[in-house]
């Protein structure tokens, strides 16, 4: 049998157990280069990180054994999930305003308008019961990521059947949905932004991060807010309040069941109760919304299913529906709902109160159907109404146009009354952060690798006397990169070599004629190597459904989960290229590192860390982060976020704590990947052209004559 390529022979080896243990009884040896695995590199660290979490997060869990360590689980989570997501401003003027309302057979529905702080407006429709003597149970209906709000059509039944049944219902839109969207296209009702509600929410989250803020604290406390104005209702019987909703509205039911000691029962449908820190973790695990990621949840032990237990035991239903195993969510998602939901069980049978936590499910399709809404009305009447027969039929009702349950005149509350933006609001936050003192090694979360030399696989002879060798290089953990090293016909030892870091990765420029052979043929020693997410390291796809793992296969869900974990890519990235420099120095050379696009930023911070790196030549990089918090429209890559670091420092002051080593800064780019210009660069990195050692320039040169330059 003859194999034509080794991957033709590792397919048969995979498809033939008998040639595979012929092939293994035979003493010669296989004589190809035996690549690593490298797509399951960043997969794999991070399925590290996440069984460090979980490990965390069970021995925790074992120990509670007594209502007491019951009470100190519940105070640590509600005092962690504060740290996580940040400390809520002061409460401030509601400023409520009563635009409309009309009556139809069983509630009144009135159109109001209120502040969940100064200048930012909430739009909401409050149901009010018309038979029946107040006060009535109070429910604050939150929302799922229908673009629409509180308009779409199974929420407006949820809602009109409530009202029916007797409790008085206010149905608020979350930020980016309904008449709060923030960014609208030419109608002024819809979103311009391609992913709909999920990015209305996490466009603007991502800068909240760089400014020490989160989508997740903004969101919540727009619910706290809401459920402030409920509470003080007349008609509202502030001791018998319940927060309910489905999807994104159900997990910010769980979110304020947390921290909100008002609420006297919670209803959570389909809401993501799918932890990050999970048994068979399927890289890069649950990544959603920013409202629903935890930066920095998971050295700390904390994860999604945390959220419900500060509510035990006060009643709490849990429904989910069983295709989100496939449909929505992860293979995950049931079964290890279900493993919590036994836990949490047992605390509830801890506390005395076993029967106030239930769960039930759907087979239906991710939505607030029909059967969900009959166990909706069931629990929240058993629990705020004392009706023990059950709710077996939904009240008659008809869903109203959306125009007709809109608060401003035009279907959107900033074109019609102003007010801020959460753009607005993270970038005045910028404006008046503090600077503090810390190690850039400490705010990048970074780890350093052991420096260890490169292995050589093999050395091939190529064009015009260069020789190439496919390196194989150990960064931390299991995590290693592949690089290939361009020797020149003559080698000069005094020369550096040249570690050229690409978005395209290591195979962009490797054929005859390309830019690592015109620079070897310029007598230039070249390594191009490949670092976590990038070129051969590109993750493989998880198991799954298809659309699941297609779906959270793009890097921004790889920075997410990185984040999640405790590890921004951007510190992984800055740590291969460490250990990538390490490795080379290791042969008795200097290095100098040139970097294109996306990798100039990890590889700025990688010059930042250790003074071996004497030159870096920096093209077409992201010139501010401060850039990405002042632009509306930003689009730079996720990859290079870390959490609060205006709070700390900026690219440019990186850049000027460079001096003396020569930096090179070609064609910076500002948050949308245009052109910062020359003269905006000078002002922008004037602190660093003080110091004499930068080389500003126009255009985002990669030529082979500019690095030759660089190096000479």
């Amino acid at each position: 049998m003859y194999f034509h390529t080794r991957r033709d022979l590792l397919a048969a080896l995979a498809a033939s157990p008998l040639l595979s243990r012929a092939i293994a009884q035979d003493p010669v040896e296989f004589p190809g280069v035996a690549y690593r695995d490298y797509p399951r590199c960043l997969p794999d660290y991070l399925r590290g990180l996440a069984a460090a979490a979980r490990e965390k997060r069970n021995a925790a869990l074992k120990e509670i054994d007594s209502t007491n360590a019951v009470r100190e689980r519940q105070q640590w989570v509600r005092k962690t999930l504060i740290e996580l997501i940040g400390k809520f401003p002061q409460k401030t003027d509601l400023n409520l305003r009563i635009t409309g309302s009309f009556e139809r057979p069983g509630y009144r529905l009135e159109r109001v308008v209120y502040e969940s702080r100064p200048n930012l407006h909430i739009s909401a429709n409050l149901y009010v019961p018309t038979s029946g003597r107040g006060p009535f149970p109070g429910v604050l209906f939150q929302l799922g990521h229908a673009g629409n709000g509180k308009a779409y059509d199974s929420y407006q039944r949820a809602c009109q059947g409530l009202a029916r049944l007797g409790f008085l219902v206010l149905a608020f839109d979350p930020m980016g949905q309904g008449e709060r969207i923030y960014y609208p296209d030419a109608s002024g009702i819809r979103t311009r932004l391609p992913e709909g509600a999920d990015e209305e929410h996490t466009h603007p989250g991502k800068q909240m991060l760089l400014a020490g803020k989160t989508c997740t604290q903004f969101q919540l406390w727009d619910a706290i807010r809401s459920l402030d104005y409920l509470a003080s209702h007349p008609l509202v019987d502030s001791t018998r309040l319940a927060s309910t909703g489905q999807s994104g509205g159900g997990t910010l039911s769980m979110l304020l069941a947390a921290v909100d000691d008002r609420l006297a029962t919670v209803a959570v449908f389909s809401g993501n109760t799918e932890n990050v820190a999970t048994a068979n973790f399927l890289p890069p695990g649950s990544t959603d919304d920013a409202e629903q990621n935890f930066v920095g949840a998971g050295p700390l032990g904390f994860d999604r299913w945390d959220l419900l237990y500060p509510f035990a035991p006060k009643p709490m239903l849990i429904s989910i529906s069983d295709k989100d195993d496939f449909g929505t969510y992860s293979p995950n998602y049931v079964k290890d709902s279900w493993e919590e939901y036994r836990r949490l069980a047992r605390v509830y049978a801890m506390l005395g109160e076993p029967r106030n936590l239930s769960w039930t499910d759907t087979p239906l399709p991710h939505g607030l159907s029909y059967d969900s809404r009959l166990a909706m009305y069931d629990w929240l009447s058993r629990h705020l109404q004392g009706n023990s027969t059950g709710i077996r039929q939904e009240p008659t009702m008809k869903p109203e146009p959306d125009s007709d349950l809109w608060v401003s005149p035009s279907g959107n509350l900033v074109r019609s009354m102003g007010g801020d933006t959460p753009f607005q609001v993270t970038r005045k936050t910028a404006a008046a952060l503090a600077r503090h003192s810390k190690p850039l090694e400490s705010v990048l979360g970074m780890e350093r690798a052991v420096a260890k030399p490169a292995v050589s696989l093999r050395r091939v002879p190529s064009a015009g006397g260069t020789t190439i060798e496919a390196l194989d290089i150990a960064s931390i953990a299991d995590v290693h990169l592949p690089a290939w090293l361009f020797r020149p016909r003559t080698e000069i030892p005094a020369k550096p070599i040249l570690l050229l870091l690409h978005p395209a990765g290591r195979n962009s420029a490797w054929k005859e004629g390309d830019l690592c052979h015109q620079l070897a043929a310029g007598g230039i020693t070249v390594c191009a190597a490949d670092v976590r997410g990038v070129g051969d390291l590109t993750p493989e796809f998880s198991s799954g459904s298809s659309g699941y793992a297609r779906q959270h296969q793009m890097e921004e869900d790889y920075a997410w989960s990185s984040l999640i974990l405790g590890k921004p890519l951007v510190s992984q990235r800055a740590t291969d290229i460490l250990a990538i420099t390490d490795a080379l120095r290791l042969q008795g050379r200097e290095v100098v590192v040139a970097a294109f696009g996306q990798m100039v930023v990890p590889a700025l911070f990688a010059g930042a860390l250790v003074p071996e790196i004497r030159k870096l030549y920096l093209a077409g990089g992201l010139s501010s982060y401060r850039k990405i918090v002042d632009t509306e429209n930003h689009r730079h890559t996720l990859a290079d976020f870390v959490p609060n670091i205006l709070s700390y420092t900026d690219l440019p002051e990186v850049v000027a704590g460079l001096a003396p080593r020569h930096v090179v800064i070609a064609g910076a780019v500002d948050a949308t990947g245009a052109s910062v210009g020359l003269s905006e660069a000078r002002d922008v990195y004037a602190d660093a052209l003080k110091q004499g050692h930068l080389d500003l320039r126009e255009k985002a040169d990669w030529s082979a004559s500019s690095l030759l330059r660089f190096c000479s």
